[in-house]
């Protein structure tokens, strides 16, 4: 909730229009698209049009479409994340799915991440590049609502700015394992190594030639590629246990 990245990109959006903020009340890195259907969901209205939810970026975006604002948002933006959400990364992303989540609710929007884990970082350029993309998405009266953008913002200076492919990566897992006082296994997963794959047209290779990347994403999985070889296995079930 207390965010700097937050903080700046409503502040810098407020040059567009009205902002309501609906944020996390703790970090969610890696939580994905998780919602909280288990426990109550509750908020806090903190000031006007500031709210903080004991839940998910994804519970966020519903909350806020469904519940607290009085009409449906013009625009989501989800972020300033710290840290670039780039490649197979989109996938555990939190700010990532609160974008998502928006477009499945019909609602244009935007994910912005800035590629650093500075504390201190300076997220003024990610703020200002989000205007002028929210600026020329609100123009785009046929854009497509079940697409969204994932923004990834280089740290220090911008070469320019790419539309970019979603990159790919050959990852290998790294699970720490430790013991606590009471002499209890337990385990971290922490970062392991990777491999990206060499493209040109990746949001990753854009971040590393300092450029903003600018990646359409969709919500279907499906890959069509699939499909004709997948028929020819003729599946078949008698029924029977």
């Amino acid at each position: 909730m207390h965010a700097p990245g937050i903080k700046a990109l409503a502040e810098k959006l407020r040059e567009v229009g009205d902002v309501t903020v609906v944020a996390p009340l703790r970090e969610m890195s890696a939580v994905s698209h998780a919602l909280t259907i288990s426990t109550p969901l509750r908020f806090e209205h903190l000031e006007d049009r500031t709210f903080f939810v004991e839940g998910t970026p994804a519970d966020c975006v519903n909350l806020a479409v469904g519940k607290l604002l009085p009409n449906p948002p013009d625009i989501v933006v989800s972020g300033i994340n710290r840290g670039a959400n780039v490649g197979d990364d989109i996938t555990y992303s939190g700010t990532v799915a609160g974008a998502r989540e928006a477009a499945m609710l019909g609602v244009p929007s935007i994910a912005v991440s800035l590629a650093t884990k500075d504390e201190e970082a300076d997220y003024s350029a990610a703020a200002s590049f989000a205007v002028e993309i929210v600026r020329t998405l609100l123009d785009k009266k046929e854009w497509s609502r079940r697409t969204f953008l994932n923004v990834n913002v280089p740290r220090g200076k911008v070469r320019g700015v790419r539309v970019t492919s979603q990159g790919r990566r050959d990852y290998w897992a790294k699970v720490e394992e430790r013991v606590d006082p009471r002499s209890r296994v337990y385990y971290w997963i922490k970062q392991g190594f990777s491999r990206w794959e060499k493209n040109g047209m990746s949001d990753i290779h854009a971040l590393r030639s300092h450029y903003i990347s600018v990646t359409p994403l969709q919500f279907d999985f499906t890959n069509y590629k699939a499909l004709d070889e997948l028929a020819s296995w003729d599946l078949r079930f008698n029924g029977t246990k």
